[in-house]
């Protein structure tokens, strides 16, 4: 269309781009063209894996660039294998950093809880989700997907096609709605629906300076803060606390460093420092929203935040979406009916989206505990050694250990 922007990058994944021997390619999508709205990481997962199953895929981005925003991304093994399997473990290594370990904290005295190793064959790594989205649009592009900027998608289409914001329709086989959490795709086909506030509230910044290989979380009442690596010289920090209300969605809400050292004066003196390094921080509410019940009708289908929004404690938001952008591939790559495709694809993805979001509904009460029920939490986990690390993994194992690219029946 005459007037957008495309993206110009110019990587060349060479050898690493090729399938690894351990997993298999998406099916093969030949002669079928995808239009798919939004380059975010869903989005530009799925438009990198159909495009390797041969699939003619455009990617329609309102912005006028990919933004350069947000803050961190922790993407744990069942993400990664995706992405490895796509040709990228080089891409996460060279714009990652590889985790050693989660260490618990008390954040009132800031002595240990616990520290958990996090290895295996598949690593789990730390990455800033600009730079994460950048490797991939560049994957894609070098795959053979198009993405084109100030390219805005109002609707999606049943027969595959989609209507831009200016008003012209496109033709496709396959329209695919990757706008995230507030996607119009993904009311149009539920209907609207009110997100519930959970009552938390998360600040978020950025910090200059040394980091370490690990995260760290410290455990406070009715609070609790993680920090990670991005860089040598870059942390991620993001701050939860209990609140009764909010006003407004959404974590584009500017806030004085000052409130997040407030509302965690009573916070240890290691945590305390790190605070003093927040130069600029967003405060957003954090809001329950239900799975979408419908991901598809016709040719058309969401996925991602459009079709089953995070809370952010278990940190797989971007990791569902980068599975969901495997399974769609893989689906459309096994038949000529796309219909059926997206049919299998929501039976496929649906339950284990539910499940993951639930999970991460629950993790918050176990972080800020109070009184006594904290005093004994905190007991336990000094005394018993070695066996909380492997009771605290194998609570997540089988959201870690899943492999969305393993051959299907």
């Amino acid at each position: 269309m005459s007037g957008a922007r495309r993206c110009t990058a110019t990587i060349d994944p060479g050898p690493a781009a090729a399938t690894p021997a351990r997993a298999a390619d998406p099916g093969r999508s030949r002669d079928v063209k995808v239009i798919i709205a939004g380059a975010g990481v869903g989005g530009l997962t799925a438009a990198l894996a159909l495009a390797r199953a041969g699939a003619e895929v455009e990617v329609c981005e309102q912005s006028p660039a990919l933004r350069d925003a947000g803050g961190g991304l922790q993407i744990t093994p069942n993400g990664a294998r995706v992405l490895h399997a796509l040709g990228l473990e080089e891409m996460l290594d060279e714009i990652g950093i590889r985790s050693e370990g989660v260490l618990a904290r008390d954040g009132l005295r800031g002595r240990t809880l616990f520290h958990m190793p996090i290895g295996g064959d598949i690593p789990y790594r730390f990455v800033h989700r600009s730079r994460l989205t950048q490797g991939l649009a560049e994957a894609a592009e070098a795959a053979g997907a198009e993405i084109r900027f100030d390219r805005g998608v109002r609707h999606l289409l049943p027969d595959g096609g989609v209507e831009l914001q200016s008003g012209a329709t496109v033709a496709a086989d396959l329209a695919v709605g990757a706008q995230g959490i507030h996607s119009l795709a993904r009311m149009e086909l539920n209907g609207e629906t009110a997100p519930v506030f959970t009552r938390n509230v998360a600040w978020r910044a950025v910090l200059p300076g040394p980091s370490v290989p690990r995260s760290q979380i410290w455990l406070l009442p009715g609070r609790h803060v993680v920090s990670y690596p991005l860089g040598p010289e870059l942390t991620n920090l993001v701050a939860v606390r209990e609140q009764a209300a909010w006003v407004g969605e959404g974590w584009h809400h500017r806030d004085a460093p000052g409130a997040l050292q407030g509302a965690f004066a009573d916070a240890s003196d290691d945590l305390q420092r790190i605070f003093a390094r927040v130069e600029e921080v967003h405060l957003w509410g954090l809001f329950r929203h239900d799975v979408a019940q419908v991901w598809r009708r016709g040719r058309s289908v969401i996925l991602g935040d459009a079709a089953h929004p995070m809370l952010p404690f278990l940190s797989q938001g971007a990791n569902m979406a980068i599975e969901d952008g495997w399974a769609l591939a893989d689906e459309v790559g096994r038949g000529e009916d796309i219909e059926a495709a997206l049919v299998r694809f929501q039976a496929r993805r649906q339950p284990r989206a539910a499940a993951v979001v639930a999970a991460s509904r629950g993790q918050a009460g176990l972080y800020h505990l109070r009184g006594l029920p904290r005093a004994g939490a905190h007991i336990a986990l000094r005394a018993s050694g070695s066996l909380t690390p492997r009771l605290m993994r194998r609570r997540v194992s089988w959201i870690y250990d899943h492999d969305e690219t393993a051959a299907r029946g």
